[in-house]
């Protein structure tokens, strides 16, 4: 067919995916009215690299057209001016006068008020929840045919059927539980052979996985909780991608993703990126390193995968609504490529939150990734919330190891002191668990006591709770298992396709367990010191640890007895705080106390007393 002009051009519609499934465009479209006006379009089909654009819409300009290294890859740069209205804008490529592909690419209107979304914050208290072991709301999705990984519930490393259907099934449930957020693993296309259920090898960064949903499930999802009154997090991977992904079978460049004579793995010490003394070969190997042999390591320094990834995340955030992001293996990516992803992404948002997953072992080395971190030097990560992996190991050891110096409770009062390394630690993420670590439960022997004194500290104290799903109920797994047995199914869902599949007899105390955490979290909900509130903390003596959370007119006194016996606590050591208030009213049982000399508190007990 000869180009008579571009008016008289029959076009393919794209909606996603172009009707050729042989050309494929990302991202599958975009908006007007962004505040950065380019947007870089990346096509892939055969031989495309070889053809002239011709691009027509008024409005849009084209600013750029690369042929990278691949003939099978073209980019282009167009940029939207403000004037631009929504409509489809005319694509055209051609080699010696003959058309080799032609596309409407959609230019949508942005959803109204999404610039001004309201991330998530203090006020919040996060539930997580991996999509495959929660609820099975479709059936008919449990195994897909152009999957490579079918259903096996009976497999704790297989899929189970979870999906996003199930979720909205149950977000009364979690609503009603008293918990604000939901962060949900990656629901991105993992077409993986095998261990696909967890979401962490993307295959496809703009689809969620067909055996969850579709991409409009996950936008109803999403609607579904801000008409509930919860957030929604969403979760992103720009380190890695599955090895299945189209990239790998047909490589944009060859610099798209770290590569070795063979196969090298990283050396997992995040700590080089901040160490004054780290060698280079330690630092580049911990960067460049692969996760695994399915995950192959992304290379950020290369500029077009560094767009790519940049607009995926906004083109999720606009097209879906999320709340926020939790951004995976935060420090394994190049971090002046991941200031820069922070910078584009609240230029867009400005109101939005991000938290990023700093997996490392100490205050110092969690805090540099903060933005504006007294520790972190000329480095500004823009990073507002990091995960407090130091106040997870420190919650498990005040309860399992014996009290001493810097132990038992002492752990978490050490861990607290060191928040002047933090540009501001009541927005880091704290939590007991997570779905790499073993639950919590098991962690503590499966002593209910403690659970009770270490959630009601997670509750309590400085930063933002995520609980992990079925914590309520008091969910056990050891990860030396394997990670299949820490991420079982979710008991309150929906499995009747889960044929020998493991399920949780809900007994007295796990009934029991769900309740106080009910109690708690529904009274954090709406507790103002708790949201706003300052620490005091008191060194630990004895066995029992104090902290209050208190504002201008307002306290909340903590105590935590550990002891197995009875304790008579003497109230003259706090008076800097009580000398304001006559009495205390426990949020659990609605017990008053009289804060006059002293009071007797319970062995093994946390008492939470709002102060009057």
């Amino acid at each position: 067919m000869k180009i008579a002009g571009l008016l008289l051009l029959v076009l393919l519609s794209m909606t996603g995916v172009a009707q050729d499934r042989s050309l494929r465009v990302d991202p599958p479209f975009w908006w007007v009215g962004m505040e950065n006006p380019v947007v870089q379009l990346m096509f892939h089909a055969e031989g495309i690299g070889t053809a002239e654009v011709l691009v027509n819409y008024p409005g849009v300009k084209l600013l750029r057209k690369i042929r990278i290294e691949n003939p099978n890859y073209y980019v282009l740069d167009l940029e939207v001016s403000k004037d631009a209205r929504p409509g489809k804008v005319q694509i055209v490529f051609e080699y010696q006068r003959e058309i080799l592909y032609a596309v409407e690419y959609e230019l949508r209107a942005r959803v109204s008020g999404s610039r001004e979304r309201k991330g998530f914050g203090k006020e919040d208290v996060i539930y997580l929840i991996m999509p495959d072991r929660f609820s099975n709301g479709d059936l008919s999705n449990d195994t897909v045919a152009d999957m490579f990984e079918a259903a096996n519930p009976a497999n704790p490393n297989g899929r189970h059927g979870g999906d996003i259907k199930g979720i909205i099934e149950i977000t009364d449930y979690i609503s009603d539980l008293g918990v604000t957020a939901i962060w949900l693993n990656p629901v991105q296309e993992n077409n993986m052979q095998a261990y696909s259920y967890h979401g962490y090898a993307i295959t496809d960064f703009y689809r969620v996985d067909p055996r969850l949903g579709s991409n409009e499930d996950y936008r109803a999802l999403v609607d579904d909780c801000h008409e509930k009154g919860l957030k929604v997090i969403m979760d992103m991977v720009f380190n890695h991608c599955g090895g299945n992904h189209f990239w790998i079978k047909d490589l944009p460049m060859e610099n798209w993703v770290h590569q070795f004579p063979e196969f090298t793995k990283s050396n997992f010490r995040a700590e080089t990126a901040m160490d004054p003394y780290a060698s280079d070969f330690d630092r580049e190997r911990m960067l460049t390193g692969w996760f695994d042999t399915p995950m192959p390591d992304l290379n950020q320094h290369n500029e077009f995968l560094a767009e790519y990834l940049i607009q995926s995340s906004i083109w999720w955030v606009e097209y879906a609504g999320p709340d926020g992001i939790r951004m995976d293996t935060y420090p394994y990516s190049y971090k002046d490529f991941m200031a820069k992803w922070m910078d584009r992404i609240l230029k867009e948002y400005p109101r939005f939150n991000i938290v990023g997953e700093t997996w490392l072992q100490k205050e110092s080395h969690t805090a540099y990734w903060q933005n504006q971190s007294p520790v972190s030097g000329t480095y500004d990560s823009h990073l507002p919330s990091v995960t407090d992996f130091p106040m997870q190991y420190a919650l498990k050891d005040a309860f399992t190891d014996k009290e001493g110096w810097i132990t038992g409770l002492n752990r978490l009062y050490y861990v607290l002191s060191q928040d002047l390394a933090y540009a501001d630690p009541f927005m880091n993420v704290i939590f007991a668990d997570n779905h790499d670590l073993s639950r919590f439960y098991t962690s503590i022997g499966e002593d209910y006591h403690k659970f009770k004194m270490a959630m009601a500290v997670l509750l309590t104290t400085r930063g933002i709770p995520m609980i992990y799903y079925g914590t309520e109920y008091l969910m056990t797994g050891e990860e030396s298992k394997g990670h299949g047995f820490i991420r079982e199914n979710f008991p309150g869902g929906s499995w009747e396709s889960a044929v020998g599949s493991w399920q949780l007899a809900v007994g007295e105390e796990q009934l029991e367990a769900y309740d106080y955490l009910k109690i708690l979290l529904n009274w954090r909900k709406n507790s103002e010191v708790i949201h706003q509130g300052k620490l005091k903390q008191f060194v630990p003596q004895d066995g029992i640890y104090v902290y209050f959370r208190y504002t201008d007119n307002d306290a909340v006194m903590v105590i935590i007895n550990k002891n197995k016996e009875e304790k008579t606590l003497d109230l003259k050591r706090f008076n800097e705080v009580l000398k304001e208030f006559k009495k205390g009213i426990d949020i659990t049982t609605k017990e008053q106390f009289f804060l006059e000399s002293n009071i007797n508190i319970k062995p093994e007990t946390a008492l939470i007393l709002e102060l009057k």
